[in-house]
């Protein structure tokens, strides 16, 4: 498990964010890229040139159908050429307004204007009165802000049980949020093994909440009541996922499958079958090799050892988002389709 930031850091992070953040909705066709690669916008203190990260130029090729590949070649040889491409596409875009989202003098997203805007402090907030009345048994493992997401790990140490002999792991979940329209609130189940400190989430496509909404109809259509109602019901349907984020019958038949899953022994190479295993999942080859290092030094050549090794392997990435989907990964070595599994365990040079 990658343990990120402490909640005191991710606190003060947020903080800070949120005092250097400023959106503006805006015409799309009246928004236009400079010959260098910033972005102009029309703001209350008049034109203002920004650059922008990596992820909002992702949103502009995506938004204008420019390939990305070709973007990025422009970008890095021809700014003047890509302008020229994105002006044009962007004029038009007649009777369209995007929202804009900017963070320390950078442009970070560019978003269709129905985006609800769920900031990240704001939603923190709200899961840590939940979890607060959740009981004592609630613990944050880990927690991080990147450059698209949050990300919250949470366990109760009260839900547990056995895998084998000393080999305990707890219940909890992992909740993740961008501001940036990389995917919606999600909320996943998520096991702790403590005699390593792995995290295993399971996917769970039913634990979500998405970003799209009403932003582009004016409050003023609505009485302050109704406005407020809309508020309420929002931070009601997050505190149900939060409440419901831990459930009893998804971990024990989560342990039950992790127990089953010690008895699916590797019988041809570890190196071959860690190969046909990253494949499978999709793993880089770096991430292959840090695999086949933790199954051999563990010396539990099953399916339960190699989906430790994949989650062991997640505390070595260095980009916390990454280390998040490998943990994920983890879950779906314990669901291959046994085709797939007796092809991995049977694999030899």
């Amino acid at each position: 498990m990658k343990t990120g930031l402490t909640l005191v850091q991710l606190a003060e992070e947020l903080t800070a964010q949120q005092e250097s953040k400023r959106d503006f909705h805006a015409p799309t066709s009246s928004l236009s890229m400079q010959t260098d690669g910033r972005f102009q916008l029309d703001t209350n203190s008049g034109k203002e040139q920004m650059p922008a990260t990596d992820y909002a130029h992702a949103q502009v090729a995506s938004r204008l159908s420019i390939p990305k590949p070709y973007y990025d070649r422009m970008l890095a040889h021809s700014p003047a050429l890509l302008s020229t491409n994105v002006n044009h596409w962007m004029s038009e875009k007649q009777g369209e307004t995007s929202l804009i989202r900017t963070l320390r003098g950078q442009v970070r997203a560019f978003l269709s204007s129905r985006y609800r805007i769920v900031d990240n402090q704001d939603l923190l907030a709200i899961v840590l009165t939940e979890l607060s009345e959740m009981g004592d048994g609630i613990r944050i493992v880990s927690c991080n802000v990147t450059d698209t997401k949050m990300y919250l790990k949470v366990i109760n140490t009260k839900i547990e049980a056995a895998i084998a002999l000393g080999d305990v792991v707890q219940a909890g979940f992992t909740l993740s949020n961008s501001e940036l329209g990389d995917g919606a609130i999600s909320v996943e189940p998520w096991i702790l093994r403590l005699v390593c400190l792995n995290g295993l989430a399971l996917k769970d496509g039913k634990q979500r909440k998405n970003h799209a909404g009403r932003a582009n109809e004016s409050t003023d259509l609505y009485a302050i009541d109704t406005v407020q109602a809309i508020d309420n019901a929002f931070k009601l349907k997050i505190r149900d996922l939060v409440r419901n984020a831990i459930s009893i019958t998804t971990f024990r038949n989560a342990v039950a499958d992790l127990q089953a899953s010690k008895h699916d022994t590797i019988v041809g190479h570890p190196a071959k079958a860690v190969e046909v295993t990253a494949k499978a999942i999709g793993l880089s080859g770096d991430e292959s090799s840090l695999v086949l290092n933790h199954l051999i030094r563990s010396g539990d050549l099953s399916r339960f050892g190699m989906l430790n090794a994949v989650t062991r392997t997640a505390e070595d990435i260095q980009s916390y988002d990454r280390a998040t989907e490998v943990e994920r990964l983890g879950s779906s070595v314990l669901y291959l389709p046994q085709t797939t599994w007796r092809a991995i365990s049977t694999a030899s040079n």
